[in-house]
């Protein structure tokens, strides 16, 4: 394994960052992703020059269909893939290792399983090679570690009270 674990480690040095440079849905929901694409473009030629390359060994798939109705009243269907992708990594020395991504694809059609293998793959690689994704901030526009606690605004003491022994403090005031 010593051969292998150089090369994943040799790719996850190179690794600095990978931007999230999707537009992920539409309009209020949509979201900053990062594209598979953009995952192949920056891993590939890094493992190929560490000796390394990637088989689906495995594809563990749940689908369902599902009937609703969207918020206009109209009814709807789609199909929801569940994959756990089981994939060998392999290196030039004969050595080789298991890993894991998980996915999920939603489609009205039949795009839902290649969505959800597309997905396990890029997270499959995305955390083998522990590959830092888009800046702090995520689909939340702020986040707890950013915000510091403001100080407790001071009360001002209660002033004093009009009874005999208060005049002193009261003259005072």
């Amino acid at each position: 394994m010593k051969n292998i674990s150089k090369a994943i480690c040799d790719v996850m040095a190179a690794v600095k960052n990978v931007e999230k440079s999707a537009t992920v849905g539409a309009g209020r929901n949509s979201y900053k992703g990062v594209s598979d694409k953009d995952v192949k473009a920056l891993l590939l030629p890094l493992m190929a020059k560490n000796g390394l390359s990637i088989l689906p060994i495995n594809i563990d798939e749940k689908c369902e269909f599902q009937e609703y109705t969207d918020n206009y009243g109209n009814a709807k269907s789609r199909f929801v893939v569940h994959v756990k992708g089981t994939y060998m990594l392999l290196h030039t020395s004969g050595e080789s290792i298991e890993v894991q991504g998980y996915g999920h694809g939603i489609d009205a059609a039949d795009k839902a399983p290649g969505k959800a293998m597309t997905y396990a793959l890029k997270y499959a690689l995305l955390y083998t090679f522990m590959v830092p994704v888009g800046d702090i901030e995520d689909t939340d526009t702020t986040h707890s570690q950013a915000h510091e606690t403001p100080p407790k605004p001071k009360t001002p003491p209660k002033p004093p009270t009009v009874e005999d022994k208060n005049i002193p403090a009261l003259i005072a005031h």
